[in-house]
């Protein structure tokens, strides 16, 4: 329809256009930007009737943008059928970071998850025939586990295309709730693609079901928001993870519908910022992406639907480091005996590790949305939460080669109070030392000030090659660098500094 008026308009205006000379040239050129004007302005208004919305939704950018009463809609509607999920006071971790703190527990979903209320939402909106033939998805984690549940729960089939990345325990459980599963490409655009070309467009015409941007997701997504002000009416603020932008765009709709004033706060790693992108540009834009802790929000454009909805109604967004990902789940485990994804925790980890002094004193809820982490992952991501810490830290040391030479830098170690974790020595590569072992030593400690009496005993004993003490107020000794003592007249103890396989330089009195 938009392209045919503009050549209809087009025709006319080229038909009836007057003959142009010198004199003329002003006017004409004047008639002609009036003619353009007239073709832009019709083209966006065939544009916008081409999209008869629904009651109640409006149209932005040419898509049907959802507002509160359709939440509503879908909380009604998917009452009964997921779990409304507890909001607790957490006053150990309000304690920690100064904030009345509330936490919303979507990970108790069944799939463990918040993603199976827009995907329960998105199945029941179906007619009875596109319930029959089925609908069909790209996912390699949550939206893929919820879909298949409630496609089982509703009797609708239900295709999932996987990528190669996808975690082989997520592909088992989605054939075990009988979903049809596809493995195909190595991104999810690839497998988006795929579902697209041969499933949707052609074959067997399958609905497709877009895990962040669909009118219906959105709108489901927005009955958590619906449940934290009705369990804390006075919030001040709400804190929410960010990917796609469907689960912060469905809670914003419920919220500042419910309570203009407000915040509506979202989190996202910084390597993929791409809601901070899409809102400084005015449009999604595709953000560099690297591997990260929180995969789950690791989509490099933000849906452009849930960007419409949500753009106005954002107050704040920050982004958080992998360390600060991994030292909130450390914190969250200690404290609350929870173990949640990266992706569920990125809003409590801007609150934990002080990206929002704002916040300080205010009553804040945090939707903790996922909690499907592998036990492998789990396990690295304490130790970096240690290491973040300044409970794990690392040196190593140039040690005489002689008996009891090891076992003094244990004693050493033994007498501050800390316990080795990894001891490793190795004489191959001091080739200007002969008579001497270089000590690589992984140790706990209980703090930053027990990291920091290790650290001076060592660095007066012996020769540090290498030094990460974490937040220890101590010098970080990387390889490769030369590092002087403060004392410089003090240069009895040579501070060394280089990789194992690079000659190293030390600092030694002049005289010798």
């Amino acid at each position: 329809m938009h392209a045919a008026a503009a050549r209809a308009v087009r025709a006319n205006v080229s038909t009836h256009a007057p003959i142009t000379t010198r004199n003329d040239t002003r006017e004409t050129s004047r008639s002609g930007a009036r003619a353009r004007r007239v073709v832009r302005a019709r083209g966006r208004e065939c544009a916008t009737r081409a999209i008869i919305p629904r009651p109640g939704a409006s149209i932005a950018a040419g898509l049907e943008i959802p507002s509160y009463e359709h939440v509503r809609e879908a909380y009604e509607k998917v009452t009964g059928g997921v779990v409304r999920t507890r909001l607790t006071h957490s006053k150990t971790l309000s304690a920690l970071c100064g904030t009345d703190l509330y936490l919303k527990h979507e990970w108790e979903q069944a799939t463990g998850s918040f993603k199976e209320r827009g995907a329960r939402n998105a199945l029941m909106a179906l007619d009875e025939d596109q319930k029959k033939r089925g609908v069909i998805a790209a996912s390699a984690g949550n939206h893929a586990l919820a879909l298949a549940y409630h496609g089982r729960e509703l009797g609708i089939p239900v295709t999932v295309i996987m990528p190669s990345i996808a975690p082989l325990t997520k592909i088992t459980k989605c054939q075990k709730l009988d979903a049809r599963v596809i493995l195909e490409g190595d991104t999810i655009a690839d497998a988006a693609q795929y579902a697209r070309e041969n499933y949707v467009e052609t074959g067997e015409k399958l609905k497709y079901i877009n895990g962040f941007d669909d009118f219906e997701i959105i709108a489901g997504a927005g009955t958590v928001g619906i449940e934290m002000l009705e369990d804390v009416r006075d919030a001040d603020a709400v804190v929410i993870p960010v990917g796609g932008g469907g689960l912060i765009a469905g809670i914003a709709l419920a919220v500042k519908q419910l309570k203009p004033g407000i915040k509506v706060i979202g989190v996202e790693p910084d390597r993929c910022a791409s809601m901070t992108l899409a809102l400084a540009a005015g449009e999604p834009v595709k953000a560099p992406t690297t591997a990260t802790l929180a995969d789950g929000l690791a989509v490099p454009t933000v849906g452009p639907r849930s960007f419409q909805t949500v753009r106005n109604l954002i107050d704040e967004i920050v982004c958080v480091s992998e360390s600060d990902i991994a030292l909130t789940m450390l914190r969250l485990i200690e404290n609350e005996k929870l173990v949640q994804e990266g992706a569920g925790i990125a809003g409590l980890a801007a609150v934990m590790t002080g990206k929002l002094p704002g916040l300080k004193g205010k009553k804040v809820v945090v939707c903790m949305c996922g909690g499907n982490i592998d036990t492998s992952t789990l396990g690295k991501v304490l130790e970096r939460g240690l290491v973040g810490d300044g409970r794990l830290v690392r040196f190593s040391c140039v040690v005489p080669d002689r008996p009891g030479g090891i076992a003094s830098v244990c004693n050493k170690i033994a007498g501050v109070g800390a316990s080795i974790k990894h001891i490793l020595h190795e004489r191959a590569w001091l080739e200007q030392d002969s008579h001497s072992v270089l000590v690589d030593v992984e140790c706990e400690v209980t703090d930053a000030k027990m990291g920091e009496e290790l650290y001076d005993i060592i660095s007066e004993s012996y020769t540090l090659r290498t030094a990460n003490f974490g937040p220890a107020k101590r010098p970080q000794i990387k390889p490769g660098r030369v590092v002087i003592t403060d004392d410089s007249s003090d240069t009895s103890n040579p501070v060394v500094a280089c990789a194992l396989d690079e000659e190293c330089i030390s600092v030694y009195p002049e005289d010798k």
